[in-house]
C-alpha cells in the first residue's frame, strides 16, 4: 500500500547508485544475490538474539533489493533477473519469522508459523495473479518497471519491512507483532483471491 508512495521518492538516489555499480560492472543479479545473502545473514542473527544486527542486515539487504532491478534497467532487464529476483525476496521473508522462532520457540513458535502460513497466502495469490496476468496481457500502470504484474494490497514490501524492523526492536513483542500482521496479511489474500475471481471472469480476450 505505501510502496507506490515511497518508490517515487526513492528513485532518484536508487539510480544515482545504480550508476555507481554500472560504473563497475556489477551485474544486476550479483545484487539479487548479495541482497539475498544479507537476508540470510539477518535471519541467523536474529535466532542468536542480535536483533538490532539483524535489523541492520535486513536494512541493507532490502536496500541491495531495490537496486537490482534499478541496475537492470541501466542495461537490458532479463526474465531471469525477474525471477530471481522474486523468489529470493519471498525466501527472505519467511526467513525473519522462522529466526524468530528459533531464537524463542515457547513463546513464538506458533506466531512465526502463522506469519509464514499467511506469507504463503500472499505470496501465492500474488504469483497467480501475474501468471494469469501475463496469461492475457494484461499490464500494472502502477508499477510499470517490473518485470511482470505487481498486484498491491495492505501488507506490501514496505508494510513488511516496517513490522520487521519493529520486531527487531522490540523482541518481546514478536508475538503481538506476528498475528496482527498476519491478520493484514490475510486481508491481502482475501483482496487478491476477489481481484482475480473478478477480473479474469470469462474467456481470454
Amino acid at each position: 500500500m505505501l510502496d507506490r508512495l515511497l518508490l517515487p521518492l526513492l528513485s532518484r538516489p536508487l539510480a544515482a547508485m545504480a550508476r555507481a555499480l554500472h560504473r563497475q560492472r556489477i551485474h544486476a543479479d550479483t545484487v539479487t544475490l548479495s541482497a539475498f545473502a544479507c537476508g540470510l545473514l539477518a535471519a541467523l542473527a536474529i535466532s542468536q538474539h542480535w536483533f538490532l544486527s539483524g535489523l541492520a542486515l535486513i536494512l541493507l539487504s532490502r536496500l541491495l533489493d531495490g537496486l537490482d532491478g534499478t541496475l537492470a534497467r541501466l542495461t537490458t532487464p532479463t526474465d531471469r533477473g525477474a525471477f530471481l529476483d522474486i523468489s529470493l525476496d519471498f525466501l527472505f521473508y519467511s526467513s525473519i519469522p522462522f529466526a524468530f522462532a528459533l531464537a524463542a520457540p515457547k513463546s513464538n513458535a506458533l506466531a512465526g508459523a502463522a506469519l509464514i502460513f499467511a506469507f504463503v497466502g500472499t505470496g501465492t495469490s500474488f504469483l497467480a495473479f501475474a501468471v494469469m496476468a501475463e496469461k492475457r496481457r494484461i499490464h500494472s500502470t502502477t508499477y510499470p518497471n517490473k518485470g511482470f504484474y505487481y498486484l498491491g494490497g495492505l501488507t506490501e514490501a514496505s508494510e513488511t519491512l516496517t513490522c520487521f524492523a519493529l520486531m527487531c526492536i522490540f523482541p518481546a513483542y514478536f508475538p503481538l507483532l506476528a498475528w496482527g500482521f498476519a491478520a493484514l496479511c490475510a486481508l491481502t489474500t482475501f483482496s487478491r483471491l476477489a481481484a482475480g475471481w473478478h477480473s479474469f471472469t470469462g474467456p481470454k480476450a
